[in-house]
């Protein structure tokens, strides 16, 4: 049995095909529905507003000079997305070369696993994740918030499926450290 791509209808196909007419007022409508996801998209990743806000503009740039590129077999939000990612990383690549860990898994403590659940505030898991190197947090963001596999940040990051296996291993667990620590500190303080 031969199977083929079956094209997805995406709830806003009219705008999309508007769209790769070159209509201009179709494309500040997806712009308006999809800007401020594609932002956070890239605020979790690069961690600085100016730097998330160039990005999201230089990726809805790319999207509508490459949307005669979308075949509608897959969401336009993950195609888009998915942009919006590359970009963010090929900006963090220009800005200083990343280096590569080794390749062993680091396995948590049961109490690094506990710290987090008694009393863990959202507050906490920002400042926390604030804290971590770059290729911590970014593989956190990646696998956590946008939903990503293994598989799919090896592909995006142009790491090796084991690498980021390893980086999500250790990024999880310097995570919950700087969650105990910002918990210890607090504790302290109202002691």
């Amino acid at each position: 049995m031969l199977f083929s791509k079956t094209k997805y209808r995406d709830i806003h196909h009219q705008l999309i095909a508007n769209c790769k007419n070159g209509d201009k007022k179709a494309q500040m409508e997806i712009y308006t529905l999809y800007y401020k996801a594609m932002y956070n998209s890239a605020l979790r990743i690069l961690k600085n507003q100016e730097d998330a806000e160039d990005v999201m503009q230089d990726s809805f740039i790319d999207a509508f000079s490459r949307i005669h590129l979308y075949r509608e077999e897959g969401s336009f939000g993950g195609w888009l997305k998915r942009i919006v990612i590359n970009n963010a990383m090929d900006f963090i690549r220009k800005q200083k070369p990343t280096n590569d860990i080794d390749e062993s898994l680091v396995l948590l403590t049961e109490e690094e696993t506990d710290c987090i659940e008694n009393d863990c505030r959202l507050e906490d898991i920002k400042e926390a994740m604030n804290k971590l190197k770059d290729e911590y947090r970014i593989i956190l963001s990646l696998y956590l918030f946008e939903g990503y596999d293994h598989e799919e940040i090896a592909s995006i990051q142009k790491i090796s499926y084991g690498l980021s296996r390893t980086r999500y291993s250790r990024a999880r667990q310097s995570l919950l450290k700087a969650i105990r620590q910002i918990q210890t500190e607090r504790e302290m303080k109202w002691a």
